[in-house]
């Protein structure tokens, strides 16, 4: 009788700890750091280490970080940050679980990024934003993202895995092709005597970007639908850096990790922001967050280990396309069993199904 007892302890006991052990692993320790040189103070930031939501019968955390790089003035930026969040988990049903939730958070980003600038347009206020949004739920990254700043991954295996895209008219040749087959046109500034200077720009309004928040006065083909990835760490961890272009002009997403390596989230802030400034001077708003999600208990950011170079189909998975400038470092990527792609959505199909909308809404404005 009392052997039974004992075993039936003893199972108890190591239950215990087995659940003890995988809260560790779904759980990981999430440390940041910010800096940022401003020129002209229209950079802006979020950053939510313990966001809390229902589950179930209990309460389970998550963290949420945004830059929002503002252009023609300040209020999209500052209207984006204080409402965007708001919007997106408003899209989301209450009382998921934790696989639910994750699933439904990237289209829940789109329908937030897009209530958040339709409800901007309210206000009829001629300024826009860029917005890189990150939310953190376990190992699992989402990112939503419209504009020029950049979201770039390095896990602790060593791949760069890049979970934004650039909506630079320049380099995006989708969305040049987007915004001609809508009725717009994409060139650059006349000059005078037939001289074109700059980079593309979209007409009207002139605007370099074809997706932010705001910009209504710069015409209908400039969308507020992100591109939209998920994907999952594994266990080891990994180091986010999210900028706005202040950084990215100047250095390359290897150059910025390089030149932080083993330094905790603040000072690789500090560093990134510094290297970047030093490269060409300060000519833009420059903004750096860093993340490092690192399994509970790990005191150091996690260092890289040598690249592995992947061929063929698996290689494909993680490509997106960059332009001929880009440097090798850009254009690697790791085998797909480290990070795992869990949602991708960032065509130019989405973003068509919002220009009658916004153009019925200029035309409210306007009259």
């Amino acid at each position: 009788m009392s052997g039974r007892n004992d075993h039936q302890t003893v199972t108890l006991s190591v239950l215990l700890k087995r659940e003890l052990a995988n809260e560790k692993i779904e759980k990981p320790d999430i440390v940041h750091g910010q800096a940022y040189q401003s020129k002209k103070e229209e950079d802006f930031t979020l950053l939510k280490n313990e966001c809390q939501r229902a589950m179930g019968d209990g309460v389970t955390t998550f963290s949420v970080y945004g830059l929002f790089d503002g252009h023609n003035g300040t209020a999209a930026a500052i209207y984006t940050k204080e409402n965007l969040l708001k919007n997106v988990l408003s899209a989301i049903p209450s009382q998921l679980n934790r696989d639910e939730w994750t699933a439904a958070l990237p289209r829940a980003m789109v329908a937030g990024f897009v209530k958040t600038d339709k409800d901007f347009q309210v206000q009829a206020r001629r300024s826009g934003t860029t917005v890189t949004l990150v939310i953190i739920e376990g190992w699992v990254i989402t990112v939503a993202s419209v504009g020029d700043s950049r979201c770039v991954l390095e896990s602790a295996e060593g791949g760069i895995y890049y979970l934004s895209a650039d909506h630079r008219l320049e380099f995006n040749e989708e969305e040049r092709d987007r915004v001609t087959a809508s009725g717009g046109e994409v060139g650059r500034l006349n000059a005078g005597g037939g001289a074109e200077i700059g980079p593309l720009r979209c007409w009207p309004g002139g605007l370099c970007l074809s997706r932010s928040i705001g910009d209504m006065d710069v015409g209908e083909f400039i969308v507020p639908v992100p591109y939209v990835k998920q994907v999952k760490l594994s266990t080891a961890g990994g180091r986010l850096v999210i900028s706005s272009d202040g950084v990215w002009d100047n250095l390359s997403a290897e150059m910025a990790l390089d030149c932080c390596r083993g330094m905790p989230a603040e000072a690789a802030a500090a560093q990134i922001v510094k290297e970047a400034v030093h490269a060409k001077g300060l000519r833009d708003d420059t903004t750096c967050i860093v993340v490092d999600i690192l399994p509970q208990e790990k005191p150091a950011a996690p260092a890289a280990q040598p690249k592995k170079q992947v061929k063929g189909v698996l290689k494909s998975m993680f490509r997106r396309k960059y332009p001929e400038s880009a440097s090798t470092a850009e254009k690697e990527y790791v085998e797909p069993d480290v990070v795992e792609e869990l949602f991708e959505e960032g065509s130019a199909m989405l973003s068509e199904r919002f220009v009658l909308w916004r153009s019925s809404k200029l035309a409210k404005i306007v009259s």
